[in-house]
Order: C-alpha cells, then sequence, then structure tokens
C-alpha cells in the first residue's frame, strides 16, 4: 500500500520510490514527452532526479511527487511542488510543476493533480505564493497553469536555456494564497 501525501479523486501523490526508476526513465527517454526540455534524459539523470526529489522531500515535506493512479496503481509521472533558484530577483522560490507519460494526456490529470498540489501548498506548507514556469512555446502546459488560477506575471530568458533558443523564452506564473 502507497502512502500518498496528496489524494484526488483520480490521484495519488507520494515521495518516489527507487522501483520507479524504470518507469521514470522510460517517460524521461519519451522524446514527445521531452518535447520542451533540451534533451531526454538516462537512467543516470533519471535516479538523479529521484534521488534529489527524495532529499528535497526529507528536507521540505514536499517535492515534485511521483504521481499514481488511484483506480489502478498505475505510475504515471509526476506533479508536485520543488524549490527553485534560478532568478537573480528572487533568490527562491517554489514552483509547481509535472511531467506525465502520453498515456495520461488529455485526461486532466495534470490540471486535477496541480489543483491537488495548491491546496497542499496553501492548506499545509503555509506557502504565501506558488509560481510555476514553462517554455512559451509550451501551450499546453501553459494551459494548465492558466486553468489552476494562476496569473502570468511575465518573460524572461531562462538562464539555463541560452544554447536553446527556441526554449530558453519563458512564461513565468503566479498565483498567492487565498486569504
Amino acid at each position: 500500500m502507497q502512502r500518498y501525501i496528496i489524494t484526488t479523486e483520480r490521484l495519488g501523490l507520494r515521495n518516489w520510490n527507487d522501483s520507479d526508476l524504470i518507469e521514470m526513465t522510460a517517460l524521461n527517454q519519451d522524446a514527445q514527452v521531452m518535447e520542451f526540455f533540451p534533451s531526454t534524459q538516462n537512467r543516470d539523470k533519471t535516479q538523479g532526479f529521484i534521488g534529489r526529489m527524495q532529499k528535497h522531500f526529507e528536507a521540505h515535506g514536499y517535492c515534485y511527487f511521483a504521481a499514481d493512479r488511484l483506480d489502478t496503481g498505475e505510475f504515471i509521472g509526476f506533479i508536485g511542488l520543488c524549490t527553485q533558484s534560478y532568478l537573480d530577483d528572487r533568490p527562491t522560490f517554489t514552483d509547481i510543476g509535472w511531467r506525465l507519460k502520453q498515456a495520461a494526456w488529455g485526461k486532466g490529470f495534470a490540471t486535477e493533480g496541480a489543483k491537488g498540489c495548491l491546496k497542499f501548498a496553501f492548506e499545509e506548507l503555509n506557502l504565501d505564493k506558488v509560481y510555476s514556469v514553462c517554455s512559451l512555446i509550451n501551450v499546453k502546459s501553459e494551459k494548465v497553469m492558466q486553468k489552476i488560477g494562476m496569473q502570468k506575471e511575465m518573460e524572461f530568458k531562462h538562464p539555463v536555456l541560452g544554447d536553446y533558443p527556441a526554449l530558453e523564452v519563458c512564461a513565468f506564473y503566479v498565483i498567492e494564497q487565498p486569504h
């Protein structure tokens, strides 16, 4: 039985298990899933990501959570929150993000899971604001940001995407804790 940190109507979000490596590597090696990233990721990079998420969870009580369908137990990718620190004017901020395998696309899972993460961020973690970033050409992710109530704050050139002109210009969205 998985220990879920967040549950929604159809999803369970949890900390990572070492057994997630095979499925997450397959997801990270899917060129369509990784279309808006500089490259696909191999097993070693995926293992590094999972390790970072496990450490982030231990330190903060949240991470980009592994996401499972509750009806089947199927691993579908990640949806969650993670501290980021690549913008000069914001030394650290909490990002909400998602990456799902193709079989989970178009079913509302990203929106549903992200709404659950925002509720967790504001009610359990007591965060004031949550941010989200995507390349401007990633229209589907930007639509999810809008569906969950986020507002576009700015566009910027991502400091680590300078070698990838098609990806470099990003949208930066924010949502504040409702009062």
